[in-house]
């Protein structure tokens, strides 16, 4: 599953603007929006500020942003320039005398824009111990010479490597798509929420800093431009004065005749997360901050839509095993959609899938990685793979096919290619019969030798509680991918990461008294070929 970081240095989604070296400066200021909570230090150590080790992040930011553009440049075959960059999350300090490596690849490439995966580790020189730095995703706009958009050719994948990051570039282009809605349903539940009532508090007009910068030859790139990394490095030199909990940060640009009309360019935004550290390195509780104005409040509430996405997302990846399932809610709903398509994905694409059965049409593999136990099941059948597609992403028809299934209840339409299902399952001999609530999310491809995708995961809803003479189970992964073979067949293949709740169901078919994973791959050709030939 891709691990997306928690926010360190989070971009708004308007696109980064070309700022030339023509004579001009950039003026950075960093009203505060911060909001305080008595247990800030939970956010954990993800977002704890080093404030020795921040300036040279952001020169390796510089380096990376260099190696970014010559990448995407290289694919496109023409300049290139930023749009956005995804959360940044340092991981690691690269001290003086490690040895930085800095690696980048087009993942994939859309009709006009790009997305560019970078991955920065550091190495000492005396152990040889590599860590990770950061990983980040940047996405990139090819820069025509004419007025005519360039249309990027399709990246050329060679490894199993390149082919899963493919494939989960589209569902992470989805988030960026998606965030500014999110956002707004949050603030909004914010202001419902909050009243921003804090006794004793300081009033955010008081953390107000601004700067101004000369832009020199040195701090552009080969195109004029102002590097990243540099506005970036200037943006947390101010944030730092302001130093709260989470800050604001605002770059405009002027060239002389703007600066005359006051008249600037709005260049980037972002949020900087701070952690003030005593000698010892315990965490100290900063002042409480109370906003004064129309736009702090706006600000105030904003922190705190941001700490919930920061939140949520954190504890979704930090969760393992058997956990309950995380909850659906507004903050985290493209996250979870995401890492349902994501783990699918990642299983599909392992190494090590070892075949225990063959059948005519109907093979069975197994993968061991550790404690975790997965299983597939590969299907021939004479259907086209949209048709196939259709039938298998319809839950409601499941129990037509599939005798595991007693019940399976519509629960939320989320949209048409996301739904939450409650679905019950008959006693096995010796185990109570089970319910699950879970999130299946469907995705055709996007191109023709990309498989159709229904994936399947636990979810926790509010208005499904666990029912009473059942016991609430969870499904960590699964789901289908529907290859096609030809315009009339197609392979089908159903993934699962057995799990407690899985296991009852499939104990007897790893012991070999049991042919009921069989029987129901056979039911489901079946099925898939009966109800195609009715069309």
């Amino acid at each position: 599953m891709l691990q997306y970081p928690q926010s360190f240095w989070q971009p708004s989604l308007d696109p980064l603007q070309e700022l030339h070296i023509s004579p001009g400066a950039l003026e950075i200021w960093g009203p505060v929006r911060n909001r305080h909570h008595e247990d800030e230090a939970s956010d954990g150590t993800a977002e704890r500020g080093r404030e020795c080790e921040d300036e040279e992040s952001f020169k390796k930011e510089q380096q990376k942003g260099k190696k970014e553009v010559r990448k995407a440049e290289k694919h496109a075959g023409v300049s290139c320039v930023t749009v956005s960059m995804d959360d940044i999350q340092f991981e690691e300090a690269a001290r003086v005398g490690q040895v930085i490596a800095i690696r980048t690849k087009v993942n994939r490439a859309f009709k006009t824009s790009m997305e560019v995966g970078i991955k920065v580790t550091v190495q000492d020189v005396l152990t040889n111990a590599e860590k990770i730095v950061s990983v980040a995703y940047a996405t990139y706009v090819a820069k025509p010479v004419g007025a005519a958009k360039v249309e990027l050719k399709p990246v050329q994948l060679l490894s199993a490597e390149d082919h899963l990051e493919h494939s989960l570039a589209i569902e992470r282009r989805r988030i960026r798509l998606g965030y500014v809605q999110v956002f707004q349903k949050l603030m909004q539940e914010s202001n419902k929420e909050d009243t921003c009532e804090e006794k004793d508090a300081v009033s955010t007009e008081h953390t107000h800093v601004q700067s101004t910068e000369l832009v020199l030859p040195p701090h552009a790139n080969h195109h004029g431009n102002t590097f990243g990394g540099q506005i970036m490095a200037w943006m947390q030199t101010v944030a730092s004065i302001s130093a709260s909990v989470e800050v604001g940060v605002r770059v405009e640009a002027y060239n002389c005749e703007e600066w005359i009309k006051d008249q600037p360019r709005h260049i980037n935004s972002a949020f900087l997360i701070f952690n003030a550290v005593n000698d010892k390195g315990e965490l100290l509780t900063f002042p409480k901050v109370k906003p004064r104005t129309q736009d702090c409040v706006r600000r105030y509430y904003g922190a705190i839509a941001r700490r919930r996405i920061r939140l949520t997302r954190k504890c979704m990846l930090s969760a393992r095993g058997d956990k309950p399932s995380d909850a659906w809610e507004t903050s985290n709903q493209a996250y979870l959609s995401y890492s349902n398509i994501a783990a699918l994905t990642h299983l599909a694409r392992k190494p090590g899938w070892d075949i225990t059965k063959t059948l005519d049409n109907v093979k069975i593999w197994t993968h061991e990685e550790g404690a975790v136990l997965s299983f597939k099941v590969e299907m021939q059948v004479k259907v086209p793979s949209h048709a196939a597609f259709s039938l298998l992403s319809d839950f409601s028809l499941r129990q037509r096919w599939d005798r595991h299934f007693l019940t399976c209840e519509l629960l939320q339409a989320v949209s048409e290619e996301e739904k939450i299902y409650h679905v019950t399952s008959a006693p096995m001999t010796g185990h109570p019969p089970r319910d699950f609530v879970i999130l299946v999310s469907q995705r055709q491809p996007c191109r023709p030798q990309e498989p159709y995708t229904v994936a399947v995961r636990s979810v926790t809803l509010g208005t499904a509680p666990p029912s009473p003479g059942f016991c609430r189970s969870e499904i960590l992964c699964a789901g289908f991918q529907i290859h096609s073979n030809s315009s009339s067949s197609c392979t089908v293949c159903y993934f699962n990461q057995v799990t407690s709740g899985v296991m009852p169901y499939l104990a007897a078919n790893l012991t070999g008294s049991s042919k009921s994973i069989e029987d129901t791959a056979l039911e489901c050709i079946k099925f898939l070929e009966l109800e195609d030939s009715k069309c």
